[in-house]
């Protein structure tokens, strides 16, 4: 199989160049993961989040040494360089672009590492760009199947909480790593259990417009943001039905 490619990702490298710093406790003040967990082959699913507690980027961590990478929508890399650059301030770590590493994916790969949101997901890893044919459209038809969204045009820019996305069913979240940007709203609605709304997948004839975040005409299929009162009646993939 040469179609793994993901061509609509893009890494972002973060490396520090002064020997006191240290990646993972930049990142650990800003993101929804644990950065602790990051290690190598066992990349984790993190956001970006606004004071409120809504999703500004989501992306995925690796580690590469001392270095972290970040595996995200290559269609909005730079405002996520713009972002991070802007907690930087003064501190000794260099945020850029890494061309020389390109995300892969596949159903089925020896010795991949799995998606560290849901196994069923398949396996993907990075290696390098001139490998392997695009592979996006099979991927994205494979995620939507199983009722997973990600990315701005599917989860939106600071209009979704970040458990609205079904962050913390699909490992997107820790609730033990103390403070982050959002975190005070995103703990105190895992507290009192209230998501009162959820990202769904939902057939193209079942479609609410006014809930509507895209369609995919093709693979028959809606992305919407519903009120969990409205869900009982849809066909919920498991992973999702045993949370509500």
């Amino acid at each position: 199989m040469t179609e793994t490619r993901l061509n609509e990702r893009a890494i972002i490298r973060l490396s520090a160049t002064d020997g006191s710093e240290d990646i993972r406790q930049f990142l650990q003040g800003l993101v929804t993961q644990d950065t602790t967990a990051v290690a190598t082959g066992a990349p984790q699913w993190a956001a970006l989040l606004s004071a409120q507690g809504k999703l500004l980027f989501d992306f995925f961590l690796w580690a590469d040494g001392n270095d972290i990478l970040i595996d995200c929508e290559k269609e909005h890399a730079e405002g996520l360089v713009r972002r991070l650059k802007l907690y930087r301030l003064r501190r000794k770590i260099e945020i850029a672009l890494d061309g020389s590493l390109q995300v892969h994916w596949a159903l089925a790969a020896e010795n991949r590492p799995v998606d560290p949101r849901l196994a069923a997901l398949g396996y993907r890893w990075l290696d390098d760009p001139s490998n392997g044919e695009s592979a996006d459209e099979e991927y994205r038809k494979h995620r939507l199947s199983l009722g997973v969204t990600e990315g701005i045009n599917e989860l939106g820019s600071d209009k979704t909480l970040w458990l609205e996305c079904n962050a913390a069913e699909l490992n997107g979240v820790s609730f033990t790593k103390g403070c982050y940007v959002g975190q005070e709203n995103t703990a105190r609605m895992n507290y009192r259990q209230k998501v009162n709304r959820r990202m769904v997948v939902v057939p193209i004839e079942s479609a609410d417009e006014k809930r509507q975040r895209i369609a995919y005409p093709a693979y028959g299929l809606s992305v919407e943001h519903r009120r969990v009162d409205d869900l009982q009646a849809l066909d919920l993939p498991d992973w999702l039905k045993a949370a509500i």
